[in-house]
């Protein structure tokens, strides 16, 4: 190996003038800060699909059986009026095995309330409740009979929630005010003067 192998071949040094190295140190430092900000950019990325990916995870477990319970509402809806069709009185006087097949219908449609309560559907609460539109679908303003205007008379159709969403409103009567006369029968809207 020559001595003159780490001699410099004529080039200026950068950091030997100052002034061209500070340039280059510059623009080093600024392309080291727009790295560490797309690095950062990319974490929070990161960090946001990984949150989303787990809402989302939770949302499929919690809602996954949606489609399914509203197809077992009308199930439930079906054994509860079949039930209804027999009013208490006949039933006393009705044979062992109607008896018999009643209690079956009954015990069928405990079961399968409960069964629904266990995947997160409930019922919608109406008791003493005022209407909601969230949760209710009012289908006739009727006499309020004692009960404050806009409170529920009468319910339905059950509604129901699965966890905190709602599956199917409740289909409810609601009390209107005393001042509309019965004549009219055309709803009231809030805009509207009573008459």
């Amino acid at each position: 190996m020559a001595d003159n192998d780490n001699v410099f071949d004529g080039e200026t040094d950068s950091t030997s003038s100052g002034e061209p190295g500070k340039a280059e140190l510059d623009r080093l430092r600024a392309e080291v800060a727009e790295l560490k900000e797309k690095h950062l950019r990319a974490l929070a990325e990161v960090e946001n699909t990984r949150r989303r990916a787990e809402r989302d995870r939770l949302d499929a477990s919690q809602y996954a059986v949606t489609r399914f319970a509203r197809d077992m509402l009308t199930v439930s809806d079906n054994l509860q009026r079949a039930l209804a069709h027999l009013p208490p009185e006949a039933r006393a006087d009705a044979p062992a095995a109607l008896k018999a097949v009643l209690e079956g219908v009954e015990a069928t449609e405990r079961q399968l309330a409960a069964t629904l309560e266990r995947h997160g559907v409930r019922p919608v609460d109406t008791k003493d409740a005022r209407f909601d539109p969230h949760l209710h679908q009012a289908i006739a303003e009727v006499p309020a009979d004692g009960k404050a205007p806009g409170s529920i008379v009468d319910v339905v159709q059950t509604g129901y929630v699965i966890s905190d969403r709602l599956l199917r409103p409740a289909m409810v009567t609601v009390a209107r005010s005393d001042t509309r006369s019965d004549s009219d029968p055309r709803p009231q809207s809030p805009e509207e003067p009573t008459r």
